[in-house]
């Protein structure tokens, strides 16, 4: 039995004038997964997130969250979500538990057992008293989890969550993420420009580009292995390898190549037996980073994030 998405869009459109900047985005997420939201600057994520939470009206498709409609069940299909943009707004002068019993007070269903219980889930127990402004960035950013978490949503949002934070913060921060995805079967949805963060966080991608969604993997999908071979003169090399059968990359004074382990001895026999000096036949894998390029043809990744 296919597992049901928690949220869909599908068919969603958003035209600004005669620009059409979301065209026709068609994404299911699933509970217990993270999925990572990339794409060049002027791609069309804030506009997608902004239409997601109610914040713009799509001109075409719709929002569905937990079988809900959000343009004709706006409250009910919101109560299944939570959401955290970068640096979220807290009381200073409070203290981390005032934050949170403040916020409780807008719902009704929100016992202070469920604050412990949140306090307890982002490892906040031994802080949680002292006031925010006493609190590290990532200190006010497991604060703000606490916070989206309280009603129990099912869908969580977050814009650059990790913006600013130290990597031990970030580190932090992905632990406890992940311990909620898979904990409370949350479906978490991750807007960032940090590709090593989105990497070692996320389970797939989804890549926009000019408002169309251009590709949607699993992270854990398995490729063709690739090889770094480096051997001299260049140019026979090249002329070997390719003689070979194998598509190339230049890298460096070496070549990538998409090649199978078990085709590997018999490609350096051939080296060898040409005469060609060996230097380099070692594993090669993609980053994130590498196959975003690939995939926007070079596009610009979103404002740096370096501060």
């Amino acid at each position: 039995m296919e597992q049901q998405p928690i949220v869909e869009l599908k068919q969603l459109s958003k035209t600004i004038g005669k620009k059409k900047i979301i065209d026709n985005l068609n994404i299911k997420l699933y509970p217990g997964q993270i999925t990572g939201f990339l794409g060049p600057n002027g791609s069309g994520k804030t506009t997608t997130i902004r239409m997601m939470v109610g914040l713009m009206e799509p001109s075409n498709g719709e929002v569905i969250i937990e079988g809900q409609v959000l343009h004709d069940n706006f409250e009910e299909a919101m109560s299944k979500v939570g959401v955290i943009v970068e640096n979220p707004e807290m009381y200073k002068y409070m203290s981390g538990w005032k934050n949170l019993l403040h916020f409780a007070r807008m719902d009704k269903s929100i016992s202070k057992q469920r604050i412990t219980e949140v306090v307890e889930q982002v490892g906040m127990q031994n802080r949680i008293h002292e006031k925010v402004s006493s609190y590290s960035l990532g200190m006010r950013q497991r604060l703000g989890l606490a916070q989206a978490l309280l009603h129990r949503p099912k869908f969580l949002i977050l814009d650059e969550p990790t913006n600013g934070l130290d990597p031990a913060g970030i580190r932090e921060f992905r632990t406890y993420l992940r311990k909620i995805a898979v904990e409370d079967g949350v479906s978490v949805f991750v807007s960032s420009h940090m590709l090593s963060e989105i990497e070692l966080m996320c389970d797939r991608i989804a890549v926009i580009q000019n408002g169309q969604l251009i590709d949607i993997r699993e992270m854990n999908q398995k490729e063709q292995a690739h090889y770094y071979i480096e051997a001299h003169p260049v140019e026979q090399t090249q002329e070997l390898l390719i003689a070979h059968g194998l598509e190339l990359e230049v890298s460096g004074t070496g070549f990538i190549a998409k090649i199978e382990q078990e085709q590997i001895p018999s490609i350096v026999k051939a080296l060898i037996d040409a005469n060609l000096q060996v230097f380099a036949v070692q594993p090669f894998r993609k980053t994130l980073e590498d196959q975003f390029l690939e995939m926007t043809g070079g596009g610009q990744i979103a404002e740096s994030h370096k501060k």
